[in-house]
């Protein structure tokens, strides 16, 4: 099984990070889980930009860092949203990185994928953080970089559908999420 960096969203390590880590151990996965802000989560993305305005974003990335630091070269590296940029920013330093898994934003420079890479990206449709245009571009750049790139789209929820406390929540597209990325993960 792999040893799994999951880096919360911009609300912080919320119950959900917990529980989606707890998910994630239950099918024999090692899971580190940091606390980027190092400050309670919050309650709304609105709090959340305010917190990570507030912490900064250079904080942010080297307390990743910092995590990822004593974990295995073939770590896998997954966030949820800005989580999800975070991993993606990791990988420039982390090549030897097993797998890329994205919940709910791209977060990933093509230039640091090599090739043969296994990514995943689990999207709400429409997402309002990922304009179309955008995700094409980035699915497009991602594949002639050698990614082996899933892109799942869940119409009707919203962008952090996979939390159970946000109004974005959709049971069943969190569920079919969860069962494609455990999926992917048992062949890591």
């Amino acid at each position: 099984m792999a040893h799994i960096l999951l880096l919360h969203s911009v609300y912080g390590l919320r119950p959900a990070v917990l529980a989606a880590a707890d998910r994630l151990r239950a099918a024999g996965h090692e899971v580190t889980t940091p606390d980027l802000y190092g400050l309670p989560a919050v309650d709304t993305v609105e709090d959340g930009f305010a917190l990570l305005d507030k912490v900064g974003r250079d904080t942010v990335l080297g307390r990743a860092r910092a995590a990822a630091r004593d974990l295995p070269a073939e770590t896998v590296l997954a966030g949820f949203s800005m989580g999800a940029g975070v991993a993606g920013a990791l990988l420039a330093e982390r090549p030897q990185a097993a797998a890329l898994l994205l919940l709910h934003g791209t977060g990933a420079d093509p230039e640091s994928v090599r090739p043969g890479l296994p990514v995943q990206l689990h999207l709400a449709d429409p997402d309002e953080y990922e304009p179309p245009d955008e995700l094409d571009e980035w699915r497009r750049a991602m594949t002639a970089a050698g990614a082996e790139l899933s892109v799942y789209r869940y119409p009707g929820p919203g962008h952090l559908y996979t939390d159970p406390e946000v109004p974005d929540h959709d049971a069943l597209a969190a569920a079919l999420t969860w069962d494609r990325a455990l999926t992917f993960l048992a062949a890591c």
